[in-house]
């Protein structure tokens, strides 16, 4: 079989997975231009503004926007948030105070994160009297109910911590119904905190997001699923206003809170990317998918298995030896519109505890709703890959791996 039938036949037999895709993206394209419509929004919001900000109408009602599409009490949107990591950071300080506690309920949260919760001398959670325990998943990389009931019911949390996305640990993410069933449980034990999600990579791959699941505050970055491809930077908070505002006072002064904030290069492509994220996320989702069936048929395992339902943009593939996986980041990279001539190799990235080999050849840099790919070099040697602002783009990229990896033409 060449690869143009390989590329068919895996088209075929997703077909229906397609539709479905296609469904959800139309339901939450209409919950977007909803927000839009409700929020009234014009020209005017578009608008650069110098100095404090006070009064932006452009910075208010995207937070709005958000908070109306999410089913959010209130939201801050901001491009002084600089990354997913940067943007939990923030909510985190926000919410906790010293001699707090949090329960991570879905196992180690990715690599990056982890320095702001146990760093010693950086600043960190730690450092300033924050606590926590780490709840490990059982064997099906789900969450163990009878171990959660026990500490739920022996220590008192501030805060439960989910994480939707498998960041480099082989499970499938979260679906939106599985953390409403984590959300029941824990208040069904006598939870009273904040129940916290970092919601990376997740948004408008279902017809609802957490906050309309039970979770009190969920968090994202703007280079992922929500910016569309278009926003620049940024991230957003979403969720119960209580905590929004406290998170407002960490983002800038408790004295201000979330009057200021200005942004001198105008909200366009915030609001233009938000209203496309739907479609490109679904882009994304069958983009993935395609590789992923592809991979499959040659032996490669996958995570989620292509017939698994889906909960994130983000694909996992395991290969054999620290060669394979690097030709397969490799492979990504030539396909990229932006730097396809460069040749990739491991490096020490910031906030990493092993060599981290990634592939981004994107317009916004570093921007994972973009089709690109990133692996840690060390077993189980798996490539984490997401994104593609197009199936086309997605399809070519397949079209040229599978070249590589099995020569037909």
């Amino acid at each position: 079989m060449n690869i143009s039938e390989r590329i068919e036949a895996a088209e075929a037999a997703l077909a229906p997975k397609f539709r479905a895709i296609d469904e959800v993206s139309l339901f939450n394209q209409e919950k977007v231009l909803s927000a839009f419509r409700k929020e009234q929004i014009a020209l005017r919001h578009f608008l650069p503004s110098t100095g404090y900000g006070y009064g932006d109408e452009g910075r208010e009602a995207l937070g709005r926007v958000y908070a109306d599409a999410f089913g959010a009490e209130r939201a801050i949107v901001s491009p002084a948030l600089l990354s997913g990591t940067h943007t939990l950071t923030v909510a985190l300080f926000g919410v906790l105070r010293p001699q707090d506690r949090i329960l991570f309920l879905t196992g180690e949260p990715y690599d990056t994160i982890r320095g702001v919760i146990w760093g010693k001398g950086n600043g960190s959670l730690a450092d300033f009297g924050v606590t926590y325990d780490i709840l490990p998943l059982n064997g099906a990389g789900k969450v163990d109910y009878a171990a959660a009931k026990r500490v739920l019911c022996q220590t008192e949390y501030r805060m439960v911590y989910i994480q939707r996305s498998r960041g480099y640990d082989l499970r499938d993410a979260f679906t939106v119904s599985e953390i409403e069933d984590m959300c029941d449980f824990v208040r069904q034990a006598g939870f009273k905190g904040c129940i916290f999600v970092d919601n990376c990579y997740g948004e408008f791959v279902e017809r609802k997001e957490p906050t309309e699941a039970g979770a009190d505050l969920i968090v994202g970055s703007l280079i992922k699923n929500p910016g569309g491809g278009l926003a620049p930077t940024g991230g957003y908070i979403a969720g119960r206003e209580e905590y929004i505002r406290m998170c407002e006072n960490r983002l800038t002064a408790p004295s201000v809170g979330g009057e200021i904030g200005s942004y001198a290069y105008g909200y366009q492509q915030f609001y233009q990317g938000f209203f496309l994220a739907p479609h490109v996320v679904a882009q994304a989702l069958k983009g993935g998918l395609l590789i992923g069936k592809c991979m499959e048929e040659l032996g490669y395992e996958n995570f989620p298995a292509t017939s698994a339902p889906l909960a994130d943009i983000t694909r996992a593939i395991r290969f054999d030896t620290p060669e394979q996986l690097c030709a397969f980041i490799q492979s990504v990279q030539d396909v990229s519109p932006v730097d396809s001539f460069v040749k990739l190799e491991p490096w020490d990235m910031p906030g990493y505890d092993s060599k981290v080999i990634m592939a981004a050849g994107t317009f916004v840099a570093g921007a994972s709703i973009e089709l690109s790919a990133d692996a840690p070099i060390r077993a189980p040697y798996t490539a984490y890959f997401q994104g593609g602002l197009t199936y086309e783009h997605c399809k070519l990229a397949c079209r040229e791996i599978l070249k590589k990896l099995c020569g037909s033409v």
